[in-house]
């Protein structure tokens, strides 16, 4: 196995055929990034910390969650990550949502190569949330993407069909969860970040809009 994939399959329990899977990933990503910024140049070489152990978090939340709703999905973290790891639960689906044209050719690439079955969405988050016609959804993920207070707002669709919310935070990450709370009520828990020492998983229920 490449340098990461060893420690990463011990941690996460992954078997062989999925590591072969991320190092497929990687090996994609490493080439589309070569003409396409899909990711921070400077995270490329920790793909495996960074990017792949991240996005792996959020597994430890899936329970039995069968419609999951990842936003703003970029290269696909942690969504497409979620897809490959849990590829042969056959009632799972993931739906990553994602404006930016370039970055969803790359995810339909790393869909097909991999052969996990997600449903991408080649638009903006509101334009999804308005015209999306899932009638349940389990949970919303989304990564390096929008403050929360910005977050719950447009995840608002997804806590209506009581979604719960699993949102991947820096440092911030209490500061916007008091900020949030002005203006929506809702139950929380922060669980540390194994990749990262002063970032946070925040997970939330039971959103509703103050006033």
């Amino acid at each position: 196995m490449i340098e990461g994939a060893k420690e990463f399959a011990a941690k996460f329990n992954v078997s062989r055929e999925t590591t072969e899977l991320l190092q497929l990933y990687q090996e994609r990503l490493t080439e589309w990034q070569r003409v396409k910024n899909l990711v921070a140049p400077g995270t490329l070489s920790e793909i495996w910390h960074r990017h792949f152990a991240d996005s792996a978090q959020v597994m430890e939340f899936v329970g039995d969650s069968r419609i999951i709703v990842d936003l703003g999905s970029g290269a696909g973290f942690p969504g497409m990550v979620i897809a490959i790891l849990m590829r042969n639960s056959p009632d799972l689906t993931v739906h990553l949502v994602e404006a930016n044209a370039r970055k969803c050719a790359f995810l339909k690439d790393i869909a097909r190569q991999a052969g996990v079955g997600v449903e991408i969405h080649n638009c903006r988050i509101e334009v999804f949330a308005v015209e999306s016609t899932i009638p349940i959804i389990d949970l919303v993920t989304a990564r390096a993407l929008k403050p929360l207070s910005e977050l719950l707002r447009l995840s608002q669709f997804a806590f209506e069909k009581e979604a719960r919310g699993v949102f991947l935070k820096g440092k911030t990450a209490d500061a916007e969860i008091k900020a949030a709370q002005k203006l929506f009520d809702f139950e929380f828990n922060t669980t540390a970040s194994e990749t990262d020492l002063d970032a946070k998983i925040v997970e939330i229920k039971l959103v509703k809009p103050r006033g």
